[in-house]
């Protein structure tokens, strides 16, 4: 199978009122397989989907990851010996396999029955999303499906990097993670004591990424210094929602 080369962007979306928390529209619309080839942009060639899923016609364009695989990987004790900030990566795409545990691992439901996550959350609140930007577009990932939806064609990739004060390592990185948050999920319940929930949750997040790519063989680099503004614009984010953290993950050089 062909690898998706991309940035992967953890975001907060502005639901409409008709949508509950942490769920849009697009959440309860029903997946259709398919497994033609779809041709990317960013000069990868086509992506044979194989085994991935997505919609019919006239639908967002969505794609179902692979089950993960947690008992594959590395126990978590290890994961944290090795963890180590990393900042040279090869320019080589993850596999859909790699981006299912770290989107799993991330916000991934763990308890089906109750529809908790991976990461706690105040209150079962959930105030971030994750999307994927890539060569192939930007992508939002939908948590009950386990599922990419597209809503952009362009790779944004430099665009991010620019944003986060011209670091041009980071658009080697096979992924790049921005965290995203919909304050008023959470404020709405807990008022300003719901702020610092929020921050405590993205942390939650990220070192669950950051532990998940080391259990994958992959490196990782948290990054602080970036335009909330900018990245806003290159996100589409709305009102009300505000970036709050980058995380890279890609496959590390050999120093």
């Amino acid at each position: 199978m062909h690898m998706i080369p991309m940035v992967v962007v953890l975001g907060g979306l502005l639901l409409p009122a008709e949508a509950g928390a942490g769920e849009s529209p697009a959440h309860r619309m029903p997946p259709m397989a398919w497994g033609h080839l779809l041709t990317l942009a960013g000069g990868f060639g086509p992506l044979a989907l194989g085994g991935m899923a997505g919609t019919g016609a006239g639908a967002p364009e969505r794609l179902r990851l692979p089950a993960p695989s947690p008992e594959e990987t590395l126990p978590v004790g290890e994961a944290i010996r090795r963890r180590r900030s990393v900042r040279r990566f090869q320019d080589e795409p993850l596999t859909p396999d790699q981006l299912s545990f770290l989107f799993w691992a991330a916000q991934g439901i763990t308890d089906p029955a109750q529809g908790l996550r991976a990461a706690p959350s105040a209150g079962a609140t959930y105030p971030l999303d994750l999307a994927l930007v890539s060569s192939a577009g930007t992508f939002w990932y939908r948590v009950p499906g386990h599922e990419l939806e597209r809503v952009g064609e362009r790779d944004l990739r430099a665009d991010i990097a620019r944003a986060s004060l011209d670091q041009a390592w980071m658009r080697q990185a096979g992924a790049i993670v921005v965290v995203v948050a919909t304050p008023e999920r959470t404020t709405r319940r807990y008022g300003d004591r719901g702020h610092r929930f929020i921050a405590m949750e993205a942390g939650h997040v990220a070192q669950n990424i950051h532990l998940a790519a080391v259990s994958l063989g992959l490196g990782s680099v948290p990054v602080g210094a970036f335009s909330d503004r900018d990245v806003a614009r290159i996100l589409g984010l709305g009102e009300g929602q505000e970036a709050l953290y980058i995380i890279c993950v890609g496959r590390a050089t050999e120093p």
